[in-house]
């Protein structure tokens, strides 16, 4: 019978205990983090941070930044800690698929998430050859790269080329994604875009107070594939009625401050419904007046 090996648990100085370079995933303090520090008080920390030795004293965290953020807001000392000795491109590999599993996932965070484990699967996997002229690569076993960044995912091979072409998007076009104020695939048209394409095509959604539908994203795409597009044809482009219908949505920080932390989400749309009721009323009131 085979004796079962177990990792070794040690309890280290939490000041010891550094972001992993690049880290793509926020830390945010919301209420997600107020539920982790109230549980970690009341618990303790059951699951132990993984961490590997830093380059410069201490150790990098590997997965359980947003425990250690607890830990630090709790004023802890110590906390349980895994120790692996791994390299550079198996740590990224690990960091990207211990924070995938959260609820709250950033379109942002994923894009450089994804392109940072594609990077480090190429890596390991070596240079792909003369013959293969796929875009995303393949690895020495003739598994195309992106297939393996997608594996344990929710996401499928085509979803993680899209989500890593979001990283060629200029921040403010980034966190309108983040936002949900672009759609997904309207923001991989534009991401074909230069930067300087970009920044004209922010100028005119700010002046016209609206983003681009899909077919407006592509319309811009392509002028600017055929070397024709200026801030007049973008102008055009958006000024142009959208066949879709109007959709608004408000991010759930601007939606949260205003209510209390124990409302439900239920509760909040029943009280934004009744706000809008009454905001209909008084205006037709007044037209008929």
């Amino acid at each position: 019978m085979t004796k079962k090996i177990t990792e070794e648990i040690k309890y280290l100085n939490v000041d010891e205990l550094k972001p992993f370079e690049e880290h793509p995933f926020k830390v945010r303090i919301d209420e997600e983090m107020d539920e982790l520090v109230e549980s970690i008080k009341e618990n303790g920390l059951v699951s132990p941070i993984i961490a590997r030795p830093h380059k410069d004293g201490g150790y990098e965290i590997i997965s359980g930044h947003r425990r250690v953020k607890a830990c630090e807001i709790l004023q802890l000392k110590q906390a349980p800690v895994i120790v692996k000795d791994i390299d550079d491109d198996t740590a990224v590999i690990l960091v990207v698929d211990s924070n995938l599993n959260r609820e709250n996932i950033l379109p942002s965070e994923k894009a450089f998430a994804y392109q940072m484990k594609l990077e480090a699967i190429k890596r390991k996997a070596g240079r792909p050859t003369k013959d293969n002229v796929c875009q995303i690569g393949t690895d020495l076993i003739g598994i195309r790269s992106d297939e393996l960044v997608a594996e344990n995912t929710d996401d499928s091979a085509r979803q993680v080329q899209r989500y890593i072409r979001l990283t060629n998007l200029i921040d403010p076009l980034l966190t309108m994604v983040d936002e949900k104020q672009i759609a997904m695939t309207a923001a991989v048209e534009l991401s074909y875009l230069g930067s300087k394409e970009q920044a004209q095509v922010m100028d005119v959604i700010d002046a016209e107070a609206t983003a681009p539908s899909i077919a407006q994203a592509t319309k811009i795409h392509n002028f600017s594939k055929e070397g024709k597009l200026s801030p007049a044809v973008i102008e055009s482009i958006m000024q142009e009625e959208k066949s879709l219908k109007r959709k608004v949505t408000i991010s759930e920080d601007k939606i949260n401050r205003y209510f209390p932390k124990n409302y439900t989400k239920e509760q909040i749309e029943e009280t934004v419904l009744r706000l809008i009721k009454g905001w209909y009323k008084k205006r037709h009131q007044s037209h008929e007046r």
